[in-house]
């Protein structure tokens, strides 16, 4: 499973540009992967997890803004196409195949 992350937030004063640092900071340190510009994913092993990383995200949000999440199996990640661009690195490098859970 996977578990998709979409935001917008302000950055109009220095405290909305804190809060965005801050945001983007938690789910890269919580082991989620840029996708695109405000679109972050991380893989998930089951439901349980999916239980506490969401829970970790309702701790961790900002005071202002949108901030949405879908979970989706690895078959429907797998088919997302590529419309325009190149993929990145990190879709590369390693895929849920890829992966050892312990």
């Amino acid at each position: 499973m996977r578990l998709i992350v979409f935001f917008d937030l302000p950055t109009i004063t220095k405290a909305d540009k804190r809060a965005y640092v801050q945001f983007r900071r938690f789910l890269l340190n919580d082991g989620f992967d840029m996708i695109q510009w405000s679109v972050y994913g991380r893989i998930l092993n089951g439901k349980d997890a999916e239980i506490k990383h969401l829970a970790r995200l309702a701790d961790n949000l900002p005071p202002a803004g949108s901030v949405r999440c879908m979970t989706v199996t690895e078959k429907q990640y797998a088919g997302i196409r590529l419309l325009v661009g190149m993929p990145l690195f990190q879709e590369k490098r390693v895929s849920a195949s890829q992966m050892l859970l312990f």
